[in-house]
């Protein structure tokens, strides 16, 4: 396993995550009393791990077809393109 490959890859979903809908939506379910918060860490754990192995698999395949560069590319101008959406909407 490559530790700096994993590091660099969970500070990278970490910031990322952080306060998205996600959190919230997590902050949200542990705010009521009535619910269990280890139920509501698992549910939201065992999510992102599913989400993340859809988002894994989904990249593996996609680079059987499509180079690495141009994937590396389209999701960048995606990001910027995500960026410019929200501050035009906020």
């Amino acid at each position: 396993m490559d530790l700096k490959l994993t590091a660099t890859v969970f500070v990278t979903i970490f910031v990322a995550e952080i306060a998205d809908k996600t959190q919230i939506a997590t902050l949200l379910y542990a705010s009521n009393a009535q619910h269990s918060r280890l139920s509501v860490f698992i549910g939201s754990a065992l999510a992102l791990m599913v989400a993340s192995g859809v988002a894994v698999l989904a990249g593996a395949g996609l680079s059987n077809w499509i180079d690495e560069k141009l994937m590396a590319h389209v999701a960048g101008i995606a990001f910027i393109l995500v960026g410019i959406w929200t501050i035009a909407r906020a």
